[in-house]
């Protein structure tokens, strides 16, 4: 699997001009087929193929279960990426509507728009659980390891990375792409088709947090977001409406913009 190509520049630096070379992350398509049917194309950079797809299939609202997939493969031939998608029979009935509407969320950075799309997204998602506490040290701990898993980015400085913990600050799964939401896709894919997705519980992102990444933490049961950046004012308006705790990190300083009743920092809160 190639994931950077080295790519010939001119570099201009302290008045001088030199030719150099650096890796860029690769970005190509990838066709996601369902039930038979093309549903979405998204750009995205080459690996974990299979996990991503069914992390959006369960964003998407396609399956709630790894069992309502009853076939995934991914094939690569002529230079064309596929993942087709075979839904169980009931399961393909049940969604049948959303198949009809063939993918409404499929670009690397801007994934929705619409008030009528967003309508459709409130409607697959309920509140998360509420069975977790979180201690601001142990979160700002997990946060600084979020480098080490992030070697796409040192080698490019053009991928986005996400991280899924359980409730005992404990790794799950971590992916990179050059989209935000396709690396956390990955992530939640990864123990989605394990069968754990029910022990996930928080989740960083190198990013900041929008309205379609909470859209699929939520999906995934995840109880808490935290992001690099701070949040987009409809991201938070989601957090609150399913009851998630959204978070934003720069250094020492932690911000929690909606579910502070779920942090502890030792002080009372008020």
């Amino acid at each position: 699997m190639i994931e950077t190509v080295s790519t010939d520049h001119i570099e201009y630096y302290k008045g001088e001009r030199n030719r150099r070379t650096r890796d860029l992350i690769i970005e190509e398509p990838l066709s996601i087929r369902v039930a038979g049917s093309p549903y979405s194309v998204v750009m995205r950079t080459p690996g974990d193929e299979i996990a991503h797809a069914a992390g959006f299939c369960l964003a998407e609202g396609l399956v709630d279960e790894p069992g309502e997939i009853s076939a995934i493969g991914f094939c690569k031939e002529d230079e064309i990426n596929v993942v087709t998608v075979t839904l169980a029979e009931q399961r393909r009935l049940l969604v049948s509507e959303l198949l009809e509407r063939k993918g409404f969320v499929g670009q690397t950075s801007c994934g929705i728009c619409g008030k009528e799309v967003i309508a459709d997204i409130n409607q697959i998602l309920a509140p998360v659980p509420n069975n977790a506490l979180f201690d601001v040290n142990r979160v700002l701990a997990c946060i600084r390891t979020l480098p080490w898993r992030q070697p796409l980015y040192k080698k490019t400085r053009g991928a986005h990375a996400a991280a899924i913990f359980n409730k005992n600050m404990e790794e799950m799964a971590s992916a990179e792409d050059v989209g935000r939401h396709n690396a956390l896709d990955k992530a939640i894919g990864k123990i989605f088709l394990e069968g754990k997705i029910k022990e996930a519980c928080f989740a960083v992102m190198s990013s900041r947090l929008s309205y379609e990444l909470v859209q699929k933490a939520g999906r995934a049961g995840i109880e808490m977001m935290v992001g690099i950046s701070r949040p987009t004012t409809l991201a938070v308006d989601l957090g609150y409406s399913v009851n998630m705790t959204l978070a934003c990190a720069k250094g020492s300083r932690f911000m929690v913009f909606c579910g502070d009743e779920r942090i502890l920092s030792g002080q009372s809160h008020g």
